[in-house]
Parts: C-alpha cells; structure tokens; sequence
C-alpha cells in the first residue's frame, strides 16, 4: 500500500475518530483532521494532503460549498476531494462538484474504507466514482 497523507473533514466526532483509525491502522496513512468545512482550506493548504474526505452535511461551511472554494485555491486546486454523506441523492449531485472525484455513503466498513479510497483515486486522471 502506498503511503497518503488525508484529511478527514467530518462534524461527527465519532465518525471522525473512527474514519481516522481505519487510515491509520489498515492503510498506515498518516491523516490530519477537521471538524468543520471553515478550516479546511488553510489546513489543506498547509498540509498539501494527497485526498481529502470531505462530509457533504456539516453546520455553518458544507462539503459542497468547501469544495468549491478548495477548487479556486491554486493553492489546494489539484487536490481530489472524496465526499462522504449519509444521503445516496448525494449519486445524483457529486459530479458536478469541480475537484470532486468520488463519493462514499456513510456507513461504511471502516476495514475497506482503504481499499474503496484507492480505488476511487486510481480510477483514472479524468474518471468520477462512486461507492454505495
């Protein structure tokens, strides 16, 4: 498995803690967190993540608007953004959120949550995919 440095942006704490854990242990990926949309850009600028998890539904900044703003940061442009929402409308909408190059509907199994990464990043340069 290849090394990835992620950020994990989710107002869940409990999600975010286990989200975090399953990088860590099964991936051995180092992971930075947040638990709101408000400080993603400066810490995605900062830490240059290689992927970012981003939770669509949060208070005040949501996903959609947060990807948004990192997709117009040349400093955070190239950074592919993940999704994660409880909500499977979210199949219908992701796509034409720019920088966004997958999803993933929570719940999902923290063991193959590595696995179902690595596949949405290695789908290809241009192609968009989805996890139910």
């Amino acid at each position: 498995m290849t090394q990835r440095l992620v950020l994990v942006v989710d107002d869940d704490d409990d999600v975010r803690e286990i989200t975090c854990l399953a990088l860590q242990a099964v991936g051995q990926w180092d992971v930075v967190d947040a638990d709101r949309g408000g400080k993603v850009l400066e810490l995605a600028a900062s830490t240059r993540p290689d992927v970012i998890l981003l939770d669509v539904m949060m208070p005040g900044m949501d996903g959609i608007e947060t990807a948004n703003l990192l997709w117009h940061d040349p400093r955070t442009r190239g950074i592919p953004v993940i999704l994660l929402s409880a909500k499977v409308q979210i199949t219908e909408t992701w796509s034409e959120v720019p920088g966004v190059v997958g999803a993933l509907i929570k719940p999902f199994d923290p063991f193959g949550l590595v696995a179902e990464i690595d596949r949405i990043l290695d789908a290809g340069d241009n192609e968009r995919a989805l996890s139910a």
